[in-house]
């Protein structure tokens, strides 16, 4: 790491312990636990110093769907058809759906985790960037991966095993994204061709190559897209809720127009989590949410997120992708 890297992450470090460990007013210190770096923070670290000291280009910029930048998909494995998720006047509903994997439709799994995100990420941001909706998704499994920053190591019982099983979800899911009295009813990926397991073939034989976006999913993301920096999401790839908050501030934040709005931690559990169920259900998901906040506002430097008594305090700020002319 150079000289220049390791001030600013001790400037990070630094502004972590400020959220982290410092109370809001009336709450008592939490205990103090030291814990080694591990390699995610120092990848969190060294992104976090890149995206303070260098601006965005074109290859930086990605892109999300507005809806989904407020209401996520599932995190963990869902069980059962459908999943529904409300955030004020912005809701999804994800039903799973049946994919012909060579044999006849089988059903799949709705989607979950990082995975589907980072691919709706990436897909969205090509479609936008190229205004098309014929999305080329590499020559192979392992370059698809490679263009998700994801790792290619571990064979089918690793990474590749992950994304064909939430490529094929995510495939296969119908998808509904709801907000103001305005409904999209669709699925997202019009066309894909299933990627079979047939251990006697090689692999790019059986990778699609290329995915179709439907045109009611693309024609919204035209609309609706929601600028953000993809070295921010790469950094963020091990937590689907880091991702989620992200997307969030990136969406939320520089809308807001000079009075601070403060969010209570019952309001942002159901936002975020609502399978936190229970008397202890707030403190259960501060406990998650809280590290997801601070690994978000690492690669969101311009970020202004204060914990406060009770939730958190969101102040005006600009976006992580300025916008053209600012």
């Amino acid at each position: 790491m150079s000289h220049h890297t390791a001030c600013k992450a001790k400037t990070l470090d630094e502004s972590l312990d400020e959220f982290g460990r410092n109370p809001p007013a009336g709450e008592a210190a939490p205990k103090t636990k030291t814990s080694p770096t591990t390699r995610r923070d120092l990848k969190l670290i060294e992104a976090s110093a890149l995206i303070a000291s260098e601006p965005p280009n074109g290859n930086d910029m990605a892109f999300n769907h507005a809806v989904l930048c407020q209401v996520g998909l599932p995190r963990s494995k869902v069980a059962g058809e459908k999943f529904m998720r409300q955030s004020g006047s912005a809701w999804v509903n994800v039903q799973a759906g049946y994919l012909d994997e060579g044999n006849g439709p089988v059903m799949q799994p709705i989607p979950y985790g990082a995975m589907p995100r980072l691919a709706l990420a990436w897909v969205s941001t090509y479609a936008k960037r190229n205004h098309t909706r014929e999305i080329p998704i590499g020559d192979s499994a392992s370059e698809f991966l490679r263009l998700l920053g994801q790792p290619t190591t571990g064979g089918e019982r690793g990474s590749f095993r992950t994304l064909r099983t939430q490529m094929h979800a995510l495939a296969a899911c119908r998808l509904q994204l709801g907000y103001k009295g305005r409904t999209y009813n669709g699925q997202p990926i019009e066309q894909f061709d299933a990627w079979q397991a047939n251990k006697n073939t090689q692999q790019k034989a059986l990778w699609p190559g290329v995915m179709l976006l439907s045109d009611g999913y693309f024609s919204e993301l035209i609309a609706n897209g929601v600028p953000l920096d993809n070295r921010a999401l790469h950094a963020l790839k091990g937590s689907a809720l880091a991702l989620d908050v992200y997307a969030w501030l990136a969406h939320r934040l520089y809308r807001i127009e000079s009075r601070p709005v403060i969010l209570h931690w019952k309001s942002l559990r159901e936002q975020f989590a609502q399978e936190y169920q229970g008397k202890d259900a707030d403190k259960d998901f501060k406990k998650k949410f809280v590290p997801a906040l601070k690994a978000a506002q690492a690669v969101y430097p311009t970020a202004k997120v204060k914990q406060v008594m009770g939730g958190v305090m969101l102040l005006p700020s600009p976006p992580p992708i300025p916008f053209k002319g600012a």
